[in-house]
């Protein structure tokens, strides 16, 4: 097979669109519509839209799944009389779950049908959510089971969702529809709260919490396989990235993790311990904690996104360091709103039990600072990064010459230099 056959292994990844859609008449005026309505992607404007709104939609069911397990925590502590280090195991096998299966669904997503992995993977996540809130009272093991098992549903979709965004826009419509799509993150944690705080207060029963989830998975089941259209795959757009900012963001993960379990579990024993309830010895347990901070993160997760998206393209105007600039100055800036929250939240009597969960979120506020810090680092190196970046692309006309595995649709350089 010749080099200059366009399905060898050298074919050129990076292209004028033009070029990768082919040539057309003069005069085809319906054909040049019916490209701008249906670019590189293959997939109308109008479908798009409603593509993205399914998958925020999904996004948002996983977060809600995954801040339920909080808001219900010490229900599920009463119930299976556990401590507070078992009780942490219902996380810890979640994202190590996820962690090692995101990369081969990663991998699957590259190189198979995208929308066939997303709904195997979220009926899966939907089945196997039901069955956990039906685990007898003898059997922890079996929730932190299911639970590990609603990592790989989970990793089936977080992982393939950005990358059919990223194949249906470009620049900054790209960016508009990952904002959006990213939106769900807070609204949905804190959806979670909510639903699990009110669930269980209505139903008198914690199991009922988890088994909202599971039947809007299978709603989203039959709208990913009927709305979502698998676009035409784009190029792997990789600019170099330093170690500095997978750095900043373990230190976000390390703090929003943290805090998403243990804040409303935290603010109910501080308002046991300063006597403004009784403590929870038989269940259901007062949780309205978790739906005041499930409102909470709602507000200032939209707030917090919106005005971040906002500083930073205001600031891209003036530097490209605008994007680690911004989320260094938000970390520093919760740091010691943070460490405040968790002191103040203690009035009188200190216990050990309520002692030592203070102890340890106050460790997510100097995490903050580093995580900060290594985000003013990131911007030090990301001009640099952007440099090389340009550098591999000799001009907007020349293509670039990459091997042709997985994703192998052609998209303009300047469409990866965002």
């Amino acid at each position: 097979m010749s080099l200059a056959d366009p399905t060898s292994d050298t074919t050129p990844f990076f292209s004028d669109d033009s070029e990768a859609e082919g040539s057309e008449e003069p005069g085809a005026g319906p054909s040049q519509r019916r490209e701008e309505e249906e670019p590189a992607s293959g997939v109308s404007s109008i479908r798009a839209v409603f593509t993205v709104i399914v998958l925020c939609f999904i996004n948002l069911l996983n977060y809600m799944d995954r801040f339920t397990v909080a808001g219900v925590l010490p229900d599920i502590e009463q119930y299976f009389g556990i401590n507070d280090g078992k009780s942490g195991l219902l996380q810890t096998v979640f994202i190590c779950s996820y962690m090692f299966l995101a990369p081969v669904f990663g991998y699957l997503g590259d190189r198979y049908n995208r929308k066939v992995i997303m709904s195997v993977g979220i009926g899966f996540w939907s089945v196997v959510t039901l069955a956990s809130s039906y685990t007898p009272r003898e059997y922890f093991w079996l929730l932190l089971l299911t639970r590990g098992l609603v990592g790989v549903g989970e990793a089936s979709y977080s992982t393939i969702a950005p990358t059919i965004i990223a194949d249906l826009y470009v620049k900054e419509r790209r960016t508009q529809m990952l904002s959006v799509f990213y939106f769900a993150i807070p609204v949905g944690s804190g959806l979670g709260y909510i639903v699990g705080s009110k669930v269980d207060d209505m139903a008198g029963d914690w199991h009922w919490a988890l088994r909202v989830t599971p039947a809007l998975g299978l709603v989203a089941v039959v709208l990913l396989l009927f709305v979502v259209k698998e676009p035409k795959r784009g190029a792997i757009e990789a600019r170099p990235e330093h170690t500095l900012q997978r750095t900043s963001w373990l230190a976000v993960a390390f703090v929003t993790g943290s805090l998403a379990l243990w804040a409303p579990a935290f603010l109910f024993r501080a308002a046991v311990f300063t006597g403004e309830r009784p403590p929870c010895v038989k269940g259901p347990c007062d949780t309205s904690d978790s739906l005041y901070f499930g409102i909470i993160t709602v507000v200032s997760g939209i707030l917090g996104v919106a005005s971040g998206a906002e500083a930073s393209r205001r600031l891209r105007l003036r530097t490209p360091r605008a994007d680690p600039l911004v989320c260094a100055l938000g970390l520093l800036l919760s740091a010691p709103f943070l460490y405040l929250a968790i002191v103040f939240a203690q009035a009188s009597t200190i216990a050990t039990y309520f002692r030592s969960l203070q102890l340890s979120l106050l460790t997510c506020s100097f995490v903050a600072v580093g995580g900060g810090a290594f985000f003013l680092a990131t911007a030090l190196f990301i001009e640099k990064d952007r440099q090389c970046a340009a550098n591999y692309a000799p001009s907007d006309d020349e293509p670039i010459v990459v091997p042709k595995s997985g994703r192998s649709t052609r998209v303009p350089v300047s469409s990866v230099l965002i």
